[in-house]
């Protein structure tokens, strides 16, 4: 069955202000596809889209990309963001599609299908493909790294003791890691032209308090903020006191690179 999680307006905010858009595999997917079928494409659906961060980065390469979202607080601070004239959303849940059948040339979904019911998704994402239309799914794990100087070693020890903190929250759903779920999902997909890839290492140069507001938007910590506000509040202090510490710098705003390990999986439908 599919998990409705991150619907509230807050919890919203924060994702389309924390997360980090993956423009370098929206390149990725999109060099998948024009090697198969180079030529101009119609349509492209961003399920699972939240604030739309991913949505955007397909407007250049589509006549018309749509959003789509089962949270009405996500589709909305998606509208609210700048959005090219060709990009558009709606709320509906991932496995039933407001579109027709083989209208599609791209179904993506981006740190989001571990949500989804695996499998009547992909039928669903089957039946809007059309003939050579690409299904890609992507997202990352939780262990992001931090890049500083001479001091990444320091850092990571650090985020280490974060993600420890959180781990008793993980949603046993998710099982130890959300890498088994798609790969799984890449197991059961029926297209013999598919393609695995295990880690990308994305960089974004953030603020050490972007850094916090990005693991704060996962799933375990607002488990934890919704079961204990003050140890979640606690938690995240301590950390960015001590990451500051070791930096020895004073200002939560010091920059830091941000290391995100991506895995995904590129799909072409007979």
């Amino acid at each position: 069955m599919a998990v409705r999680l991150f619907e509230g307006r807050d919890h919203a905010a924060a994702y389309r202000r924390y997360r980090v858009a993956p423009l370098e595999l929206i390149d990725r997917i999109m060099n998948y596809m024009e090697k198969k079928t180079p030529k101009q494409f119609n349509l492209a659906v961003d399920v699972g889209c939240g604030s739309g961060q991913g949505t955007t980065l397909l407007a250049p390469y589509f006549t018309k990309v749509v959003g789509t979202d089962v949270s009405p607080a996500q589709v909305e601070a998606a509208l609210a963001n700048s959005n090219p004239p060709n990009v558009s959303y709606r709320q509906c849940p991932a496995e039933e599609l407001p579109f027709a059948p083989g209208e599609v040339d791209l179904v993506t979904a981006m740190t989001a299908a571990h949500w989804f019911d695996h499998q009547k998704f992909l039928r669903e994402a089957n039946r809007v493909l059309r003939p050579g239309g690409c299904l890609a799914l992507l997202s990352y794990t939780m262990d992001m790294e931090l890049e500083y100087g001479d001091l990444s070693n320091t850092l990571n020890d650090i985020c280490k003791e974060f993600y420890a903190a959180l781990l008793p929250f993980r949603d046993p759903y998710l099982g130890p890691s959300s890498v088994k779920i798609y790969s799984d999902m890449f197991d059961s997909c029926s297209y013999s032209d598919k393609e695995w890839n295990e880690c990308f290492r994305l960089k974004r140069i953030l603020p050490v308090t972007g850094y916090i507001g990005m693991v704060e938007t996962f799933s375990n910590y607002q488990k934890l903020q919704k079961k204990d506000p003050n140890e979640a509040k606690r938690l995240s202090i301590d950390i960015r006191n001590k990451l500051l510490s070791a930096m020895k710098a004073s200002s939560p705003d010091t920059e830091v690179t941000v290391v995100v390990k991506y895995f995904y999986w590129l799909a072409r439908k007979p």
